[in-house]
């Protein structure tokens, strides 16, 4: 488990370099919880405007965690902007993941653990809203519902800084 904390965090810290490079808008880190209020969620993304108007590529890492399961997910998101005119500009949105997933059973009259893993394809609808800030930045909240083999629902606060 530390291995995959380290390695979530350093792709975390390189979130800003990478966004420097090139024609992302945004960048930016998150947490909430998933499923449960025991299970939670770290993660970061990048997120690119003008796809088309309105809308904008949102891709993004997810780690989700308690004492039983892990699951990092690579999230490939589109966000449609409702509208601009409101303090809050609501979006709503759809996108697909690869999630690698592991799990821990424990049997207490054998006194023995099981671990299972899996690699699973999946999706997401999305429903958020951000706010920006006075530096440039923007604070938003979000709800993924999962689709397929994705975990179930995710609600996610968090706040993306601006490429100088």
């Amino acid at each position: 488990m530390l291995q995959r904390v380290i390695m979530t965090l350093a792709v975390l810290v390189m979130l800003p370099s990478a966004a420097s490079a090139g024609s992302f808008n945004y960048y930016g880190m998150h947490m909430g919880f998933g499923q449960g209020p025991d299970q939670m969620v770290i993660g970061g993304q990048l997120q690119c405007n003008g796809v088309a108007p309105r809308m904008a590529f949102v891709p993004g890492l997810d780690y989700t965690f308690n004492d039983a399961s892990k699951d990092l997910a690579v999230n490939a998101d589109f966000h449609y902007n409702l509208t601009y005119e409101t303090a809050w500009q609501p979006y709503v949105g759809a996108g697909v993941a690869m999630n690698v997933w592991s799990q821990t059973t424990t049997d207490s009259r054998r006194d023995e653990r099981n671990a299972r893993t899996g690699v699973q394809p999946g999706g997401q609808l999305i429903v958020g809203a951000a706010t920006r800030n006075g530096t440039g930045g923007r604070f938003f909240t979000e709800l993924k519902l999962g689709l397929g083999d994705a975990p179930e629902f995710k609600m996610l606060a968090g706040w993306n800084l601006r490429p100088r």
